[in-house]
C-alpha cells in the first residue's frame, strides 16, 4: 500500500494480542479509537504450562482459556484481532505503514508495540537506536533496548509506543497487562491533548460508579462547567466555541459513567454469562447437578 498522506485506515495498531497487548486495545477501543491488534498466537504466555498468579483465578487458569478470554475482551471493546505477524512498519505521512506477513498493508496514526521477544519489525522506524549489542558465549548478540521507551510506553518516535520488550512488563503476565493497560491510556491522553482538552482534563479515567456516589455540588453540571474552565490555561490554543463543544461532551462522558441498580444488577449478570462460555459445558452441566443436589438436601431438612 503506498501512503497518500489521507486519513489513516485506522486510529491504532496494536502488535500483539497478549496480556500486554490487549490490555492496551481494551482502552483505547473503549475510547472510540479504530484498533486492530495483529496476532499470530505466538505470545509468550502460550509458552507457560498453567497461569497461576494473575489475580481473579484462585485456582489459576488454563492457558487456552485464558487466551480466549483476552480476545473476547478486547473484541467485546471493539478491537478487531487480526491473525497475521508483522513483518515491517515504516514512516508515512499519515503515520505509519503496517506491512503484515501475509495480509494487504495498513497505514494507523499510532502504533502500540507489545511483543516480548523481538523488535526487529520497528528497526525501519530509527535503525540501530533501538537496539544493543551484548556479548555472549563469544558472540555478539543484538537485542531490542528495553530501555528505549519511557514508563508510559513514549519514545521519541511520535506515535509510537512501545509496551514490550521492557525490562519492566516482561516478566509476569499480570504485570505486561498492567502496563498494556498505562501504555492504552498514555495513547488516550495524547488524542485527548489533540482534540484540544487541556491539560486538567486530558488524563483519561475509564471507570463505571454507582449513580449513589453522584451527590452534592459534582451532581451539578454548572460545578463541572466551572472545574472546567478553571483548569483551561491562559495560553490555551483552542477557539472558545470549541472549547465549549469539548467541555460539554466531556461531562456528559463524565455523567453517563454513572449508573443505577437496574443497569448494575444487568451488567453483573452479563458479566457472568459471558464467563459461562468460555466453560466446559461437562463442567457446567456437573455444576448445575451439584447445585440441584444441595437444594434437595437443604429443602428435605
Amino acid at each position: 500500500m503506498t501512503d497518500t498522506g489521507g486519513t489513516p485506515d485506522v486510529d491504532v495498531v496494536v502488535v500483539g494480542g497478549g496480556p500486554a497487548g490487549c490490555s492496551a486495545g481494551v482502552f483505547t477501543a473503549r475510547y472510540g479509537l479504530d484498533t486492530l491488534i495483529f496476532d499470530r498466537g505466538r505470545s509468550s504466555i502460550q509458552r507457560c504450562a498453567h497461569l497461576e498468579n494473575y489475580l481473579g483465578f484462585p485456582a489459576g487458569i488454563d492457558i487456552e482459556t485464558f487466551y480466549d478470554l483476552l480476545h473476547a475482551h478486547a473484541t467485546e471493546a471493539g478491537c478487531e484481532i487480526v491473525p497475521d505477524m508483522i513483518e515491517s512498519i515504516k514512516r508515512a505521512d499519515s503515520g505509519f505503514i503496517v506491512e503484515p506477513q501475509e495480509g494487504d498493508a495498513v497505514t494507523t496514526a499510532r502504533v502500540v508495540a507489545a511483543t516480548r521477544y523481538d523488535g526487529e519489525y520497528l528497526r525501519p522506524l530509527d535503525g540501530n537506536a533501538m537496539f544493543e549489542s551484548h556479548e555472549h558465549d563469544g558472540e555478539e548478540h543484538e537485542y531490542f533496548d528495553r530501555s528505549y521507551a519511557e514508563t508510559d510506553g513514549t519514545t521519541p518516535i511520535d506515535g509510537l509506543y512501545v509496551v514490550s520488550p521492557s525490562a519492566e512488563s516482561d516478566r509476569q503476565a499480570i504485570i505486561a497487562a498492567g502496563r498494556g493497560g498505562r501504555v492504552g491510556l498514555a495513547v488516550v491522553d495524547e488524542v485527548r491533548r489533540e482534540q484540544g482538552y487541556s491539560e486538567g482534563l486530558a488524563d483519561h479515567y475509564d471507570w463505571v460508579r454507582d449513580e449513589v456516589e453522584l451527590t452534592g455540588e459534582w451532581a451539578e453540571r454548572e460545578r463541572w462547567r466551572e472545574y472546567a474552565d478553571a483548569s483551561r490555561p491562559d495560553d490555551h490554543d483552542v477557539a472558545d466555541e470549541r472549547w465549549t463543544t469539548l467541555r460539554e461532551q466531556e461531562i456528559d462522558r463524565r455523567f453517563e459513567q454513572y449508573i443505577g441498580p437496574d443497569e448494575i444488577e444487568r451488567r453483573a449478570a452479563a458479566g457472568q454469562r459471558a464467563l459461562l462460555e468460555h466453560i466446559d459445558d461437562e463442567l457446567v452441566l456437573e455444576r448445575a447437578s451439584e447445585i440441584d443436589t444441595e437444594r434437595g438436601s437443604q429443602g428435605g431438612d
